[in-house]
C-alpha cells in the first residue's frame, strides 16, 4: 500500500470512529434506586432464605434472653406486634407486587388483593422463629400479649388466625379502635404497654417489626425484627 493509500486509510478508520463514538447511546446516571430492580432484590432476599435466616437470628437472641430472665416475682409478660412480627402476609404482599392495598377484593394468588378480605380470611402463616418465643414464654410461665394496629373490627378473624397458626392463649389482644388516627403507630402502642405494667405485669420483652412497635417504652427489652417490605410510622 503507498503512504497516500495509508494515510487515507488511517483517516477514513478515525472518521468511522468518531461517527460510532457520536452515535453511541448516551446512558443517563441513575438519580435515585430503580423502584422495579428494589422489587427484584425485595423478592430475592425472600427467596434466597435471607429474610427467614435473618428472622430466626433475631428471635433467636430474644430465646435467648427470655431463657436467662429470672421469671419470678412480678409477673413477667411478654408483647408481640402481629403482622410480620407473629403472622406473615407473604400471599398479600406478592399479590400487591410487594405492596399495600388496603380497599377491593382480594384476587389470590394472581391480585390484587385488597387488606380487608385478606384479614378476614385469617389463612396467614405463623413467623416460625417467633412462635417458638411466644411458647418458650408459656413454659416460663410469662403471659402473652399481643399489641396491632389492626382495626377492632377485624378481631374475630385476627384470633382466629392467631390460634390456627398455634400461639399460646393470650394475657391480652389490643387493636386500634375503628377508624382512630394516630401521628405514630407508638401513640397507640406506648400507652397500651403502660396499661399492662399498670395491671401488674412486668414486660420483660417486646419484639416487632416496625421502630414504632417498639418506641415510648414500657418495656426491658426490645428486638426488631426485619421488615424491607413496608414502613408505618
Amino acid at each position: 500500500m503507498t503512504g497516500s493509500l495509508q494515510r487515507f486509510a488511517f483517516a477514513t478508520l478515525l472518521l468511522l470512529g468518531a461517527c460510532a463514538q457520536r452515535d453511541a447511546p448516551v446512558l443517563p446516571t441513575e438519580p435515585t434506586p430503580n423502584l422495579g430492580l428494589l422489587k427484584q432484590d425485595l423478592l430475592h432476599y425472600q427467596a434466597s432464605g435471607d429474610y427467614a435466616r435473618d428472622l430466626a437470628a433475631v428471635a433467636g437472641e430474644a430465646a435467648r434472653y427470655l431463657e436467662g430472665v429470672d421469671a419470678g416475682g412480678e409477673r413477667p409478660a411478654i408483647v408481640l406486634d402481629i403482622d410480620e412480627t407473629s403472622l406473615s402476609n407473604w400471599p398479600y404482599l406478592v399479590a400487591n407486587d410487594v405492596g399495600r392495598i388496603m380497599h377491593g377484593p382480594c384476587d389470590l394468588p394472581q391480585g390484587p388483593c385488597g387488606w380487608v378480605p385478606w384479614a378476614e380470611m385469617a389463612e396467614a402463616a405463623p413467623i416460625d422463629p417467633t412462635l417458638a418465643v411466644a411458647r418458650l414464654a408459656e413454659a416460663r410461665g410469662m403471659a402473652l400479649f399481643l399489641i396491632t394496629g389492626r382495626p377492632e373490627s377485624q378481631r374475630r378473624a385476627t384470633e382466629r388466625n392467631l390460634r390456627a397458626a398455634g400461639y399460646p392463649e393470650w394475657a391480652g389482644l389490643y387493636m386500634e379502635p375503628d377508624g382512630a388516627v394516630f401521628a405514630s403507630a407508638a401513640d397507640f402502642k406506648a400507652p397500651k404497654r403502660r396499661e399492662i405494667v399498670e395491671q401488674g405485669y412486668r414486660i420483660v420483652l417486646n419484639m416487632g417489626d416496625q421502630l414504632s412497635d417498639l418506641e415510648g417504652g414500657y418495656a426491658e427489652r426490645t428486638f426488631k425484627l426485619p421488615n424491607p417490605y413496608y414502613w408505618i410510622f
